[in-house]
């Protein structure tokens, strides 16, 4: 069955004054108007800096609560148990929880750390523990490979301790929280 011209014609039309409407609601410019106040909108910021400096806190305290609670859940509690020695019963599931427990507290105390410096009480708190955050990059890995357990939990244990005097100094006190199975492998 044929299509009548005249249905092609206005169907033609219709679409070419659809489609040149839309383009001149555009504004005529590069659309970044509507970008930036969109991402405005999105993304709520504190108005004075005390608001801040409390979202800074608040921040902290989270970030930090969840690194202390990771390495004291899968890293410092096993070491106690013996759990990381030589022929223990469950050693290198507990190794590789500990290496993912491990990378999530340093990511934590990296992120805690960039809140820290919304606060300047805080952030002159924190900011000595900065080169013993980045030392314990490498660590992670050491703990999943079984090597020297020892050092690894007494260095992630003496950062979180750190961690957790300077937030209560800065009057952002941190506490053991622990974090989900699946925010531990999320990162």
């Amino acid at each position: 069955m044929p299509v009548p011209i005249r249905r092609l014609i206005v169907a033609l039309t219709l679409s070419c004054v659809l489609i040149g409407g839309a383009t001149a609601c555009g504004g005529g410019g590069s659309g970044q108007d509507t970008a930036t106040a969109t991402q405005l909108a999105a993304t709520p910021t504190p108005t004075t800096s005390a608001q801040k400096q409390r979202f800074a806190k608040t921040r902290f305290v989270a970030n930090a609560g969840l690194a202390a609670g990771a390495t004291y859940q899968w890293i410092v509690k096993p070491w106690k148990a013996g759990t990381f020695k030589k022929g223990a019963e469950g050693r290198r599931l507990a190794l590789i929880k500990a290496g993912l427990a491990g990378a999530f507290a340093y990511n934590r105390l990296k992120a805690a750390s960039k809140n820290a410096e919304g606060d300047p009480l805080l952030s002159k708190a924190v900011a000595p523990l900065a080169a013993g955050i980045a030392a314990l990059k490498d660590l992670p890995a050491k703990l999943r490979s079984g090597d020297s357990t020892d050092s690894v939990v007494s260095s992630f244990d003496d950062i979180i301790n750190k961690v957790k005097a300077a937030g209560k100094s800065a009057g952002a006190e941190v506490k053991d929280q622990v974090p989900s199975a699946s925010q531990l492998s999320g990162g």
